[in-house]
């Protein structure tokens, strides 16, 4: 049975396809890296697995049941907000909100649910930073709770959009290597969504790469071409490997030289 499987389906955000008539198998425990210029829909696709965006055609398969919101086998980190930083809480209850209702409503009342809490802390090595208050926590030490909220329940499947978001190259690396050893220890597959592929590059088992309104997936040395790229950009890609390095070039331009911006939810990307 497959992770993910989407059957020519199209998801439309204000009127337009943001992705049109994508057939694709994800099997279980792989990283998959989820690339591809701001706006190709790398968020639309995340929110659609998980349940938040249906398809408007086609359909999409979790585990063999259609996608919906509150499935069991998912665990989804959605890119951080600002807003985190300034709530009244230690870092345990933060993680710890995800108990009444983030996470999809999953039951663990009482001695269970602070187990299941302590658990999840465990696994991203956060149960000493969980006694901190949440607004003396760094971004890179906040994106571990973020990752802890996802892992309460056990999800066989874990979403992560854009994680590194505003990250020096050190925490970058922390969080890639973390999702890894994740992903190795537990069994599951995980779909990581990042503006450039360096940081994933020692993770990868594929690439998901999205580019007007279609997708390719497949290892780094299958999709990470320039015919696969200039199809997915609509003009033509160069690309460039330097120093265990891949830079995806038009011209003199590094497409992938903004890495860090991102966009609001709501739009497309």
């Amino acid at each position: 049975m497959n992770a993910i499987e989407f059957r020519n389906v199209h998801l439309n955000l204000g009127g337009r396809d943001i992705l049109a008539g994508i057939t694709l198998d994800i099997t279980p425990g792989k990283f998959i890296g989820v690339l591809g210029p701001n706006g190709a829909g790398k968020t639309t696709l995340l929110r659609a697995v998980v349940g938040l965006l249906p398809p408007s055609r086609g359909s999409i398969c979790i585990f063999g049941q259609l996608a919906a919101c509150g499935h069991p086998g998912i665990g989804y980190m959605p890119q951080v907000r600002s807003s985190a930083a300034g709530m009244h809480l230690s870092g345990w209850d933060f993680v710890a909100c995800v108990l009444h209702g983030h996470r999809l409503g999953i039951p663990f009342p009482g001695k269970m649910g602070r187990a299941e809490i302590d658990r999840a802390l465990d696994l991203v090595g956060a149960r000493e930073l969980s006694r901190r208050p949440l607004a003396e926590i760094s971004g890179g030490e906040r994106q571990r709770l973020l990752l802890a909220q996802a892992l309460v329940g056990r999800p066989r499947l874990l979403l992560l959009d854009e994680p590194l978001i505003n990250l020096d190259p050190r925490h970058q690396h922390g969080v890639v290597d973390l999702a890894k050893s994740l992903q190795t220890e537990l069994g599951i597959t995980v779909l990581f969504s990042a503006h450039e592929l360096n940081p994933l590059l020692g993770a990868l088992d594929q690439v998901l790469y999205l580019g007007r309104g279609q997708a390719a997936l497949g290892t780094v040395d299958e999709v990470i071409t320039t015919p696969v790229l200039s199809r997915l950009y609509g003009s033509e890609i160069d690309v460039v490997r330097l120093k265990g390095r891949i830079f995806v070039m038009s011209g003199n331009y590094d497409m992938e030289h903004d890495e860090h911006r991102h966009d609001d939810v709501s739009a497309s990307e």
